[in-house]
Protein backbone atom coordinates (compact mmCIF):
# COMPACT_ATOMS: atom_id res chain seq x y z
CA UNK A 1 0.00 0.00 0.00
CA UNK A 2 1.25 3.48 -0.86
CA UNK A 3 0.80 5.69 2.21
CA UNK A 4 0.61 8.84 0.11
CA UNK A 5 -2.41 7.42 -1.74
CA UNK A 6 -4.36 6.73 1.44
CA UNK A 7 -7.01 9.25 2.41
CA UNK A 8 -7.45 8.03 6.00
CA UNK A 9 -5.42 7.20 9.06
CA UNK A 10 -1.92 8.17 7.98
CA UNK A 11 -0.24 10.49 10.48
CA UNK A 12 3.15 11.58 11.72
CA UNK A 13 2.96 10.82 15.44
CA UNK A 14 4.34 13.10 18.15
CA UNK A 15 4.39 12.17 21.83
CA UNK A 16 4.43 15.18 24.15
CA UNK A 17 4.81 15.46 27.90
CA UNK A 18 2.90 17.88 30.08
CA UNK A 19 5.67 17.87 32.70
CA UNK A 20 4.29 18.97 36.06
CA UNK A 21 6.08 19.61 39.31
CA UNK A 22 3.53 19.07 42.14
CA UNK A 23 5.71 21.00 44.63
CA UNK A 24 5.83 24.20 42.60
CA UNK A 25 2.52 23.60 40.78
CA UNK A 26 4.18 24.56 37.48
CA UNK A 27 4.61 22.93 34.08
CA UNK A 28 7.67 22.93 31.85
CA UNK A 29 7.67 24.33 28.31
CA UNK A 30 10.50 24.74 25.84
CA UNK A 31 11.22 27.33 23.16
CA UNK A 32 12.12 26.17 19.66
CA UNK A 33 13.20 28.25 16.70
CA UNK A 34 12.65 27.60 13.01
CA UNK A 35 10.57 24.45 13.30
CA UNK A 36 10.77 22.74 9.90
CA UNK A 37 7.20 21.44 10.04
CA UNK A 38 5.10 24.09 11.78
CA UNK A 39 6.48 27.56 11.07
CA UNK A 40 4.29 29.20 13.75
CA UNK A 41 5.67 26.99 16.53
CA UNK A 42 7.76 28.63 19.25
CA UNK A 43 6.96 27.39 22.78
CA UNK A 44 5.79 23.79 23.20
CA UNK A 45 5.72 20.77 25.48
CA UNK A 46 8.81 18.52 25.38
CA UNK A 47 8.64 15.31 23.38
CA UNK A 48 9.19 14.19 19.84
CA UNK A 49 8.47 11.75 17.05
CA UNK A 50 8.94 8.17 18.23
CA UNK A 51 10.22 5.22 16.28
CA UNK A 52 8.43 1.89 16.36
CA UNK A 53 8.10 0.48 19.84
CA UNK A 54 7.18 1.74 23.28
CA UNK A 55 5.78 5.29 23.01
CA UNK A 56 6.15 6.00 26.73
CA UNK A 57 9.78 4.88 26.76
CA UNK A 58 10.50 7.14 23.80
CA UNK A 59 8.79 10.06 25.55
CA UNK A 60 10.85 9.57 28.72
CA UNK A 61 14.04 9.47 26.63
CA UNK A 62 13.04 12.57 24.62
CA UNK A 63 12.22 14.55 27.78
CA UNK A 64 15.51 13.48 29.37
CA UNK A 65 17.55 14.53 26.30
CA UNK A 66 15.75 17.86 25.88
CA UNK A 67 15.45 18.88 29.55
CA UNK A 68 17.74 16.68 31.62
CA UNK A 69 14.73 15.57 33.70
CA UNK A 70 13.59 12.10 34.61
CA UNK A 71 9.80 11.90 34.65
CA UNK A 72 7.09 9.50 35.71
CA UNK A 73 4.40 9.13 33.08
CA UNK A 74 1.02 9.06 34.79
CA UNK A 75 -1.54 8.86 31.95
CA UNK A 76 -2.53 9.89 28.45
CA UNK A 77 -4.39 13.18 28.56
CA UNK A 78 -5.51 13.70 24.97
CA UNK A 79 -4.68 13.07 21.31
CA UNK A 80 -5.33 15.47 18.44
CA UNK A 81 -4.37 16.56 14.97
CA UNK A 82 -3.30 20.16 14.40
CA UNK A 83 -5.14 22.74 12.30
CA UNK A 84 -1.72 24.10 11.30
CA UNK A 85 -0.54 20.68 10.05
CA UNK A 86 -3.37 18.12 9.74
CA UNK A 87 -1.12 15.09 9.22
CA UNK A 88 0.48 15.52 12.67
CA UNK A 89 -1.09 13.46 15.42
CA UNK A 90 0.03 14.53 18.89
CA UNK A 91 -0.49 12.33 21.92
CA UNK A 92 -0.26 14.30 25.18
CA UNK A 93 0.87 12.53 28.35
CA UNK A 94 0.71 13.82 31.90
CA UNK A 95 4.14 13.43 33.52
CA UNK A 96 5.47 14.36 36.94
CA UNK A 97 8.89 15.28 38.23
CA UNK A 98 10.14 16.41 41.62
CA UNK A 99 13.14 18.22 40.11
CA UNK A 100 13.15 21.94 39.45
CA UNK A 101 16.42 22.34 37.58
CA UNK A 102 16.10 21.66 33.87
CA UNK A 103 18.62 22.37 31.12
CA UNK A 104 17.66 23.06 27.50
CA UNK A 105 18.94 20.49 25.05
CA UNK A 106 18.11 19.15 21.60
CA UNK A 107 16.09 21.68 19.63
CA UNK A 108 15.15 23.69 22.72
CA UNK A 109 16.84 27.08 23.06
CA UNK A 110 15.26 27.84 26.43
CA UNK A 111 13.11 26.16 29.08
CA UNK A 112 10.62 27.82 31.38
CA UNK A 113 8.49 26.68 34.33
CA UNK A 114 5.09 28.38 34.12
CA UNK A 115 1.66 28.24 35.72
CA UNK A 116 -0.42 25.71 33.78
CA UNK A 117 -3.00 28.35 32.90
CA UNK A 118 -0.33 30.61 31.34
CA UNK A 119 0.24 28.31 28.35
CA UNK A 120 -1.72 30.51 25.95
CA UNK A 121 0.54 33.46 26.84
CA UNK A 122 3.47 31.55 25.33
CA UNK A 123 2.15 29.14 22.69
CA UNK A 124 1.82 30.58 19.18
CA UNK A 125 -0.03 27.52 17.88
CA UNK A 126 -3.45 26.19 18.82
CA UNK A 127 -4.09 24.74 22.27
CA UNK A 128 -7.07 22.41 22.24
CA UNK A 129 -9.84 23.18 24.79
CA UNK A 130 -9.41 19.70 26.32
CA UNK A 131 -5.74 20.43 27.01
CA UNK A 132 -6.67 23.77 28.60
CA UNK A 133 -9.33 22.05 30.71
CA UNK A 134 -6.71 19.57 31.95
CA UNK A 135 -4.21 22.37 32.67
CA UNK A 136 -6.78 24.40 34.63
CA UNK A 137 -7.37 21.36 36.85
CA UNK A 138 -3.67 21.27 37.80
CA UNK A 139 -3.81 24.51 39.81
Amino acid sequence: MEWKQSDKGVFLVNVLGIVYNPKTKKILIGMRENDPYIKELTWCFPGGRPGYGDLELHLKQAIKSKTGLNVKIKKIVFAKTHPEKREFLSIYYYCETSKEHAKAGGQFKELKWIKPTDVKKYFTTSVHPEIMKFLRALK
